[in-house]
């Protein structure tokens, strides 16, 4: 993807099943657990790089001594500054690893996952952390304040652990009145509460007020462990178990190669579950909240998930595959006077598809290796245009890689989300080849509307393609549909996404062609054509991950929707366009 997403986070935990000092007889170090955790999330940095954390909670610190351990940095390099500070006292059985990337706007240590609620019992002790974006979290602010409590932080992550917090607090409470009733008393009441925390009655209590996408893990002192999944499936969860370890993680492939297992060996957590590790180790499902309607993330499949998943790289394949022949229509049926390349490097897979495809019909495709993405310039020491300019030189053409003014040129990218790298960088290197026509493919189709369930991309305006859609409203006269819209979003914001009706005067193509002319810079020589990925391509080249409201603006969840319709309000106020005199 050319326009970076500041995208999902990634999850990873681990229990270990025995006491400390069988791994460390058995593999040689008491850390076995710190360092498959290690590796779980370094083969996870892919989904955050801008801040990692660690927890770990120690069943067997007696009284008066640290049980629940907690490390956090920010940074790209805040996996290996938060092992770094790990000593002999940051020693468990439950381990819990944390990788950000803010989908809200909001940065910094203070939001670095996990997040700790801390308490002289045990039990009430929680740690949560997971890959998640709530999408009404206004109205789980006003449910805490009416019971009375005051969140330090206006953050979902926070919001969300004070009302877990405040369930597992009622389920102590139950715990203890029960052992009351059978007669115990002091510490005795304390190792009953602890052996008898049922996570499952905290979960179902806390879950139904939430609305998005999540994956939520959590600790609690006591010796509990929990992973939880939204009803539609939309964020990824895996896991694994045998006699030593539980463990889970944001994606399959990392499980594999840490533990050197097969695929088949891991199991994904089904929508609206939770997998539940009790204090004694006994690990279970629980259906937390009912299984809804299959929405799996297909953007995981195209772009954010590892490509060395099985299932995943196959996906990538037939997304290329599947372009073949819109991309010869756009050549004119001419290869032998075509080079395919691809944009580093989340492309390469459905590259090699796509170029599998027209070998079937000429084993003669021309590959070169045209496009390179430079080290990082240092953009921040300029500003205004002097900072443009040095960003527009990120990228760099393989000069000779082209015949002049003959060849066409077939570059293919993952998706196509804001343009802005397009426009500032690749269009200008590309056309220093003097390519005869330049077809700028997309493995994924338009991108028409923000996520909302943990992808950074929230502001209609940032979309290429809307602001296509709006100009061409525009062009044509017909401003009143912007004003109708706008209307049906303050009247109507729930029912349905009337953001929908901007595009349905215009084909892809003149959606397109509107991307290429806002998009192509200034004296640019060569013609452009877009080509993306149909719906129907994408559906048929990821049949298990339908969901696609990116693209087709369809949102799983009211909040969604909500959110939507209030972006739309936001976008039209800020342009200042009903105070045009347009409507």
């Amino acid at each position: 993807m050319t326009d970076q997403l500041k995208h999902e986070c990634g999850v990873a935990m681990i229990r270990l099943l025995k006491p400390i000092d069988y791994y460390e007889k058995k593999y040689g170090t008491w850390r076995y657990g710190l360092n498959k955790l290690y590796l779980l999330m370094e083969k996870q940095h892919n989904r955050g790089q801008e801040g990692a954390g660690m927890a770990c909670v120690n069943l067997d610190a007696p009284a008066g001594t640290e049980y629940m351990f907690r490390l956090k940095a920010a940074g790209a390099n805040a996996i290996t500054e938060i092992f770094r500070q790990v000593d002999d006292s940051f020693c468990g059985q439950l381990l819990m690893g944390h990788l950000r990337y803010s989908t809200t706007g909001k940065s910094g240590l203070t939001f670095v996952h996990p997040f700790l609620r801390r308490n002289n019992w045990r039990a009430k002790n929680l740690c949560l952390c997971g890959n998640f974006n709530m999408t009404n979290i206004d109205e789980v602010f006003r449910l805490l304040t009416r019971q009375g409590q005051s969140p330090r932080i206006y953050a979902d992550s926070y919001i969300t652990l004070e009302l877990m917090g405040h369930r597992l607090d009622r389920e102590v409470e139950r715990l203890y009145a029960e052992a009351r009733e059978l007669g115990l008393e002091h510490e005795d009441i304390t190792r009953y509460i602890d052996g008898h925390v049922e996570v499952g009655n905290v979960l179902k209590t806390t879950m139904p007020h939430f609305d998005g996408g999540y994956v939520m893990c959590g600790l609690t002192g006591s010796g509990e462990m929990f992973t939880v999944r939204d009803p539609h499936g939309i964020r990824p969860a895996f896991f694994y178990q045998d006699e030593e370890v539980v463990v889970v993680a944001s994606e399959r492939p990392v499980i594999q190669t840490t533990f050197d297992l097969d695929a088949d060996a891991i199991q994904e957590l089904q929508p609206g579950a939770a997998l539940i590790v009790r204090r004694d180790g006994t690990a279970s499902l629980e259906q937390i909240l009912p299984q809804e309607e299959n929405r799996r993330c297909s953007f995981e499949r195209i772009y954010f998930s590892r490509g060395s998943d099985t299932d995943i790289y196959k996906e990538r394949k037939r997304l290329g595959e599947q372009l073949m022949r819109p991309i010869l229509k756009a050549l004119g049926g001419d290869l032998t006077h075509t080079v395919f390349s691809y944009i580093p490097n989340t492309a390469e897979v459905a590259f090699h598809g796509m170029t599998d495809a027209f070998r079937r019909i000429d084993q003669d495709v021309r590959i070169e290796k045209v496009v390179w993405k430079d080290i990082k310039l240092r953009t921040f020491i300029t500003e205004g245009n002097e900072r443009n300019d040095l960003a527009a030189h990120v990228y760099d053409a393989t000069y000779g890689s082209v015949r002049p003014y003959s060849d066409n040129l077939v570059i293919i990218d993952d998706s196509i989300v804001r343009g802005t790298t397009l426009r500032e960088s690749i269009f200008k290197i590309l056309d220093r080849l003097h390519p005869k026509k330049i077809v700028m493919v997309s493995s994924s189709p338009q991108i028409r509307y923000p996520d909302y369930y943990g992808i950074d991309m929230s502001r209609l305006e940032e979309l290429c393609a809307f602001r296509a859609a709006i100009a061409l409203l525009k062009e044509q006269g017909r401003e009143e549909l912007i004003a109708e819209v706008y209307q049906r979003c303050q009247d109507d914001p729930d029912s349905e996404n009337h953001v929908r009706a901007v595009y349905a005067p215009f084909s892809v193509d003149d959606i397109n062609r509107k991307i290429v002319e806002m998009l192509r810079p200034e004296r640019m020589q060569a013609p452009v054509e877009l080509v993306f990925q149909s719906i129907e391509g994408l559906h048929q080249a990821c049949p298990g991950s339908p969901g696609d409201w990116y693209f087709t603006g369809r949102y799983p969840t009211p909040g969604g929707v909500r959110l939507v319709n209030r972006a739309f309000i936001n976008f039209v106020d800020k342009s200042g366009f009903l105070h045009e005199g347009r409507t």
